[in-house]
């Protein structure tokens, strides 16, 4: 028999990932009970290890491409806790190709991953949630702003700002938000080796109005401040975590020639 909890539950995809790690760890902090998924079930009992006992995490292994997925782990969470608060859409493709260069099985794969999935997700939970409840996706401001060699990923980056706000349309009335955390490029092991990169560090870097990189906790706390209470009249936005990148046109004077 399941009971009906009355802490708050979140689930998050690609929790064993970087950001996904720091988005399950802040919920922790705040007493939210979080169930993770992911592919790797070693990666995910490797997080909850660490985590430790005081505080309530369990996963399901899942490929969310998979045609049952969305029913497996929603409904693992309402075995679990009765009751789902919280969707964090996080687990995407991080592949890129200029248009012309872009292969089907690619394009597929990059949809497959962060539109199809995050559109099925939301279908399956939304009837389960009620006032309070929040979808939260993680998009890109790539998905703001396109970038060479952004082919399919700043598509789907900006199919999901579609998705978040005819959500917010569709369920607001009935105490559901939906917002997109669109975070520069973020500093993990899956991005360290573009750090060295001149390009990379004039396009990201050099255009920054702000003295450092983006950090895994700069998303993760956004994240959980438009979960919260403290979020409940922000709705269908779109909130870049850039340090201004998306919104100024400025050369930081790192990159400046000196005068």
């Amino acid at each position: 028999m399941t009971t009906v909890s009355h802490t708050r539950i979140a689930i998050v995809t690609g929790a064993a990932g970087g950001i996904g790690a720091g988005i399950v760890r802040k919920f922790t902090e705040q007493g939210v009970a979080v169930v993770g998924t992911g592919r790797d079930g070693e990666k995910l009992e490797a997080l909850r290890r660490m985590l430790g006992d005081n505080v309530e995490f369990s996963f399901i292994s899942a490929d969310i491409t998979a045609n049952d997925a969305p029913a497996a782990i929603v409904n693992y969470t309402l075995a679990k806790h009765g009751r789902v608060d919280y969707l964090v859409n996080n687990a995407g493709s991080g592949q890129w190709a200029p248009v012309h260069a872009t292969p089907d099985s690619m394009l597929d794969d990059v949809i497959a991953i962060s539109m199809r999935a995050p559109f099925r997700l939301c279908r399956e939970v939304i009837p389960h949630m009620g006032k309070g409840a929040a979808i939260c996706t993680i998009g890109s401001t790539f998905g703001i702003r396109g970038g060479l060699d952004g082919g399919a990923y700043c598509m789907v980056k900006s199919g999901l700002t579609g998705l978040t706000q005819t959500i917010a349309a569709q369920y607001g009335e009935q105490g559901i938000r939906a917002n997109v955390v669109a975070p520069t490029v973020v500093r993990t092991s899956m991005t360290e080796a573009a750090w060295n990169d001149p390009s990379f560090q004039r396009v990201n870097q050099g255009l920054t109005p702000f003295y450092r990189d983006c950090e895994v906790d700069d998303v993760a706390n956004a994240v959980v401040f438009l979960c919260s209470d403290k979020g409940e009249f922000i709705n269908g936005q779109v909130i870049a975590v850039d340090g201004g990148w998306s919104t100024t046109k400025v050369v930081n004077s790192r990159f400046r020639p000196h005068d």
